[in-house]
């Protein structure tokens, strides 16, 4: 592996990544936690059924952030290529396909959503409609997660880029591939052992810190200074 040199041209695309990272942060968090977690609760059909039609304006705008998400998901793959190829050309190429697949994955699963939406706008008095409507939301928690899972790799690898370049700290990789560990665990429980993934929930505080960390430092980082002549 080599280390990068920092150019002008290198400063600009950690610009922009980091740019495209606080967009996937805000977009990410705001749709799950800020508009679409108030309006579901997976042990209430009925009440999830009623808060959904009553706030549909807030739900589907919860979609739209997803779908910003996996567009710039889908950018920062490439930029944070370009970027770290210099260190380990493989090492940044599987890390970009398994970041791509990560945003396929999350893109098609959208589609869970709105089959939920369609269910309680055009049941036409369906019985069962909250009940079906709360299958799909729940399949898209269980899709976003297997998501997580090619994510997860994806940060290990990029933990160890981030640590070989020489141009960002190594606590920086350390806290990717801590983040991704965890997204690979809490993955894992949700498919393989449910009863333990809400004490596990509090992990997922460390890829917070870590992503906006790293964020962060992407945004922030100067160009090189230029010689005199």
């Amino acid at each position: 592996m080599a280390k990068l040199t920092l150019t002008p041209d290198l400063a600009r695309r950690a610009r922009l990544a980091g740019l495209f990272y606080l967009v996937i942060i805000i977009a990410g968090l705001g749709a799950e936690l800020g508009l679409r977690g108030p309006l579901v609760d997976l042990a209430d059909a009925g009440g999830t059924a009623a808060a959904i039609l009553a706030a549909p304006g807030q739900f589907r705008l919860a979609i739209a952030a997803d779908i910003v998400m996996a567009l710039s998901d889908a950018a920062l793959a490439i930029l944070l290529y370009l970027v770290f190829r210099a260190v380990a050309p493989g090492l940044a190429l599987s890390a970009m396909v398994f970041r791509l697949i990560q945003t396929v994955l999350i893109a098609a699963n959208l589609m869970a959503l709105q089959a939920a939406w369609l269910i309680l706008s055009a049941s036409n008095g369906l019985a069962d409609a909250p009940a079906l409507a709360l299958v799909f939301l729940d399949l898209h928690g269980h899709g976003y997660d297997l998501g997580l899972v090619f994510f997860g790799v994806n940060s290990v690898m990029m933990g160890v880029l981030v640590w070989r370049s020489g141009v960002f700290g190594k606590l920086f990789g350390l806290g990717l591939a801590m983040a991704g560990l965890v997204y690979l665990t809490g993955s894992g429980l949700r498919f393989f052992a449910p009863e333990w993934s809400a004490d596990f929930a509090p992990a997922y505080g460390v890829t917070i810190l870590a992503e906006t960390a790293f964020c962060l430092r992407l945004l922030l980082q100067r160009s090189p200074a230029r010689e005199p002549a």
